[in-house]
């Protein structure tokens, strides 16, 4: 992006510089030593970071929850893998939730829960399982990425399921 005076200045919109010349909107045709001559200067745009992954300077975010001592107390800052088997068990809670009442009844009344639901409810805590498995079991930064990458075929269309979501179809 090119910048004057460490303001950005927009393609295609005129701008006026510090001695109050007004430039035209054209000013992009202008040459690389034209633009230098006028104070522009070109600066690349910032890297953007996955925020999942990584702190706002880029700084890879902890696997592993980390403790430390602040004031005499012990401070556990959750990592990633933490808050995402968090995460797999609140979306697993979410899926089984509106069959609950049936196994609650079945609990009070004996009446059966149908056959169809109780192999989606085991679907549920398997893919939970295996999901939270592939968590705990990524050693390093890119291997915990990788749960979050959909399978993709050659043309590059997805085919499934990213390792993390691959939950079963909703009843």
């Amino acid at each position: 992006m090119w910048t004057y005076t460490g303001l950005r200045i927009r393609e295609g919109r005129g701008w006026t510089d510090n001695s109050g010349v007004k430039h035209p909107a054209q000013w992009t045709r202008w040459t690389a030593e034209e633009k230098a001559a006028k104070g522009l200067v070109w600066v690349d745009d910032p890297v953007q970071y996955d925020s999942r992954f990584y702190t706002g300077d880029g700084t890879p975010k902890a696997l592993e929850d980390v403790s430390e001592e602040i004031d005499g107390e012990t401070v556990v800052t959750k990592g990633l893998k933490s808050n995402a088997i968090a995460q797999v068990k609140a979306t697993a809670g979410g899926l089984l939730q509106p069959t609950d009442w049936m196994v609650t009844r079945k609990a009070e009344t004996g009446t059966e829960v149908p056959s169809a639901i109780g192999d989606y409810r085991t679907a549920v805590r398997t893919a939970s399982e295996a999901i939270e498995t592939a968590i705990a079991g990524a050693t390093t930064l890119e291997q915990f990425k990788a749960l979050y990458d959909a399978p993709v075929d050659a043309d590059g269309m997805p085919t499934g399921n990213a390792p993390i979501n691959n939950w079963p179809e909703t009843i």
